[in-house]
């Protein structure tokens, strides 16, 4: 099941990417950054519950606690990357990569970690009905 959870965030992370390449060239300059932000972010929450409901089945937790499981581990996964590839890979420093987590300044970045984390939930939960 772990094997397949880490698979299924390695779409999500590219579906990121993906995601981050809409908002800087088309959602950014439409709207500029603060609600480009919010808006690309909400727009990748949907993607992670989307893919949660359609790939849940695959991945196969034999439980809620088994789902809740699957979003630790992507929650985990998402924010080691977020943070060790941005500063080692991209240079970024630690205070810029830090600054995304600041929901006081409008960085609504955690929506996605809250997202990863009970989408596998939630799917195993609309699944069963």
């Amino acid at each position: 099941m772990l094997l397949r959870a880490t698979i299924i965030w390695f779409l999500l992370a590219f579906l990121a990417i993906l995601n981050g390449a809409a908002r800087e060239v088309f959602i950014r300059p439409a709207f500029g950054e603060p609600a480009g932000h919010v808006i690309s972010t909400l727009v990748f929450c949907v993607v992670v519950l989307a893919v949660a409901v359609v790939s849940l089945g695959w991945i196969g937790p034999a439980s809620r606690r088994a789902a809740l499981t699957v979003g630790i581990v992507w929650v985990c996964l998402a924010v080691a990357f977020e943070l060790l590839a941005g500063h080692f890979l991209f240079s970024n420093s630690w205070e810029t990569l830090l600054a995304d987590y600041n929901i006081l300044r409008g960085r609504v970045w955690v929506l996605v970690l809250f997202t990863s984390l009970l989408a596998p939930t939630w799917a195993y939960r609309i699944r069963r009905l």
